[in-house]
């Protein structure tokens, strides 16, 4: 089984990739400068290069199989501005790092509940946050060969595809005499996706982002999809997953095949500590890269600025799978996702579940909805919609999506940060650098445009 810290596991092979540096921050030197002589020298410094036919038709294949409709390349027809509706933000969730015993609180729960009292799956967690430890730096580290759990490790890449996916659970539900509280299945859904498959957008075994497939993601799945995505946060051996919702940008063109774009992408950063009500901590990262255009305004390449910041990896967490079988190979033996996720639809009302949208939406559907006698939910196939009449607001989902020929990972590193920056300005000003500024959900629609 891999290293916890410094290993990606999918397509059945381990990938150990060299250090890839943060972009030099030089912005204060720059301002100095005339605009002129600010580009020439950025551009000269920033990483460029032409985007390949592979990742032209990995993004295209991707976005087909799980949207339905076709990936879009032309600059002026991607949004400038987008992101999640305000119900949709993820909760800032918990990192459950391993150090201090991961998410072995609420297993011990659930072991009482679904494993008649034996600890098998608390007792799994407890191997799992020490079974991978890594060799202290200095000199008695090195004389006496000691090995510790990194600080960093832990349940960053769970909490955060269960984010993207599920609202936050605000109820407690009570199963064979044990009382889960939110934080507890919080606590059980991270434990779930820790190692459920996922697809790498970008970055995939460390190779860097250029600035057109950047651009082109974000603002693809962002703007015209309203759906959140999983970044590794900061460059280098430490792994710091998160979920990002909106983003907002700027551009101005140099000429007919190159345009200057600046964009922040906000972020959520986690918690520190598992709450029943998680607070929203938004974070912001700021980029600023050149794209080349071809005759037709298609994205075709591009570079990024060395004022810009850069991250590891864009990705987005696939529907949940039974630990121990395809999908999720190396999760935890001893928990069933139907159980944790039934806890989650009960401690969610049925309206907020009705309009959580996902791609690769899960096969196991919310059994209470099909009971009711009014349909929350309507699961079509997307060849052919009859009309149906329904006496509430509908999602209508798809069964027939499917992820042939799409890449999948089936583990993200886990990380642990011993730093949180919180702020406390205004969503607009944060999203669009100005107090002024609004976010309108008009500027992206619900649905794919």
């Amino acid at each position: 089984m891999p290293s916890r810290s410094t290993v990606w596991w999918g397509l059945g092979e381990t990938t150990d990739g060299d250090f890839i540096p943060t972009l030099a921050q030089s912005r204060r030197m720059i301002r100095a400068m005339s605009t002129a002589t600010v580009v020439l020298i950025l551009a000269a410094a920033a990483t460029s290069g032409v985007i390949p036919t592979a990742e032209v038709e990995k993004q295209n294949t991707v976005f087909q199989n799980l949207w339905e409709t076709e990936f879009r390349w032309e600059f002026d027809k991607l949004p400038l501005n987008g992101g999640v509706e305000s119900a949709r933000v993820p909760y800032s969730g918990y990192i459950y790092p391993d150090t201090e015993g991961g998410t072995v609180h609420s297993l011990q729960k659930y072991d009482r509940a679904f494993n008649g009292g034996r600890t098998l799956a608390a007792d799994h967690e407890r191997w799992d946050t020490t079974a991978f430890k890594e060799p202290v730096d200095g000199f008695f580290g090195k004389l006496f060969k000691i090995k510790e759990t990194p600080d960093w490790y832990g349940h960053c890449n769970g909490w955060t595809s269960a984010a993207i996916r599920h609202a936050e659970p605000v109820q407690s539900v009570t199963r064979n005499g044990v009382t889960f509280s939110p934080s507890d299945i919080k606590a059980l859904l991270a434990e779930l996706y820790i190692y459920n498959e996922h697809v790498v957008l970008a970055g995939e075994n460390e190779a860097p982002i250029g600035a057109a497939a950047f651009h082109a993601i974000i603002t693809n799945w962002l703007g015209r999809g309203e759906h959140p995505l999983g970044i590794e946060a900061e460059p280098g051996e430490e792994k710091w997953n998160y979920p990002a919702y909106a983003y907002a940008a700027s551009a101005a063109k140099h000429s007919p095949q190159q345009v200057e774009v600046t964009m922040n992408v906000v972020y959520a950063a986690d918690s520190r500590a598992e709450w029943d009500e998680s607070p929203r901590i938004e974070e912001v990262k700021y980029f600023h890269y050149m794209l080349d255009l071809d005759a037709d305004g298609k994205i075709v390449g591009g570079q990024f600025f060395h004022d810009s910041s850069s991250i590891d990896m864009l990705w987005v967490p696939l529907s949940p799978k039974e630990p121990g079988q395809p999908g999720n190979e190396n999760g935890n033996p001893y928990i069933n996702a139907e159980a944790i996720l039934s806890l989650w639809r009960e401690s969610v009302p049925s309206d907020i579940r009705a309009t959580w949208l996902n791609v690769d939406p899960t096969e196991i559907i919310d059994r209470d909805l099909i009971q009711s006698p009014v349909a929350d939910v309507f699961v079509a196939s997307t060849e052919e919609v009859e009309a149906v009449e329904l006496e509430v607001p509908t999602r209508i989902v798809s069964r027939s999506l499917t992820t042939a020929g799409v890449t999948a990972q089936s583990r993200i590193n886990n990380c642990y940060s011993s730093e949180t920056h919180h702020t406390t300005m205004p969503f607009g000003e944060l999203l669009h650098g100005t107090s002024t500024a609004t976010a309108s959900s008009d500027t992206s629609p619900a649905l794919i445009r």
